[in-house]
């Protein structure tokens, strides 16, 4: 086994998985991780039955879910354990019933313990369905070592 530091592309692909796999959330709702890189993140979900609201289509919050994930995974993909600061989402159009939803997280900035990232929601037409944009605040502690994180050290 070798002690050679591992590739920031590595990294984020160790950090995702760990993540993933305590992550009961997106694994309830069906999200895959798709692509991940440093400062970046690709996940997926299917519109299900129980995902639709009163007017038949995508419950917003299910949208935001997806949204959410995506900036989880992405600012988490340095190995430093970060949480949200603050979010905002627009809803552009619908998702439907059947919708493959594709949740794609950019980092903007990443600057000291905080961080600005984009997330744009399609449909597998390549519709937009929703924009997000999250703040993210460095914790103490490691992704891929959740004993060594202090979750209770938020801004």
């Amino acid at each position: 086994m070798s002690n050679a530091p591992l590739t920031p592309q590595a990294l984020a692909e160790a950090c995702a998985e760990a993540m993933y796999a305590r992550d009961h959330a997106s694994q309830g709702l069906a999200m895959r991780i798709k692509r991940i890189a440093p400062g970046f993140a690709e996940l997926t979900m299917t519109v299900r039955q129980d995902m639709v609201q009163g007017h038949g289509h995508c419950h917003g919050g299910f949208l935001f879910a997806l949204a959410d994930s995506a900036f989880a995974f992405a600012c988490n993909s340095y190995d430093e354990a970060t949480v949200a600061a603050g979010c905002s989402i627009d809803y552009i159009g619908p998702g439907q019933l059947g919708d493959e939803l594709t949740a794609t997280a950019e980092e903007r900035s990443r600057r000291g313990r905080t961080g600005l990232y984009d997330v744009t929601v399609r449909n597998q037409h390549g519709d937009t369905v929703a924009q997000f944009r999250g703040r993210s605040y460095k914790i103490r502690g490691s992704v891929r070592r959740l004993e060594d994180t202090d979750a209770g050290d938020t801004p």
